[in-house]
């Protein structure tokens, strides 16, 4: 069996030599599989390619601007661990780390369209 792991970036502030690292097998939808492995890896590019050109960002239930939002996000955001799946493998909750928040819980609801574009991404912090 092929393991799909993930590996993101240095802890520099405790172990600049320690990649972090998340094994993704369990994300069945192929979509969010490569926006979530776009998010660990900081990977600008690939991350908006998977969205629509009007898609929409709701951070605990208040409207956010996606692009700007994403622009300071990746490379400093990523999962730790993702501790349950829901929704057809759209929605997701785990372990969260931000250089600016510190750690926490979090969700990430994925709307995905029929030509398999992002158009909307609630996230926001989870109590589980």
């Amino acid at each position: 069996m092929i393991s799909n792991n993930i590996y993101g970036q240095a802890d520099i502030k405790h172990n600049p030599k320690k990649l972090i690292i998340m094994n993704t097998d369990k994300l069945t939808n192929p979509v969010v599989r490569k926006a979530i492995e776009a998010l660990q890896s900081g990977d600008k590019n690939s991350w908006f390619a998977l969205f629509n050109d009007k898609a929409e960002l709701y951070d605990d239930g208040n409207k956010m601007n996606f692009r700007s939002f994403f622009e300071k996000a990746l490379g400093h955001e990523r999962f730790t661990s993702i501790d349950k799946i829901e929704n057809n493998g759209r929605d997701l909750y785990g372990k969260f780390h931000s250089d600016q928040w510190g750690d926490f819980k979090t969700y990430f609801k994925f709307r995905i369209d029929q030509n398999d574009k992002i158009t909307r991404l609630d996230i926001g912090q989870a109590h589980y």
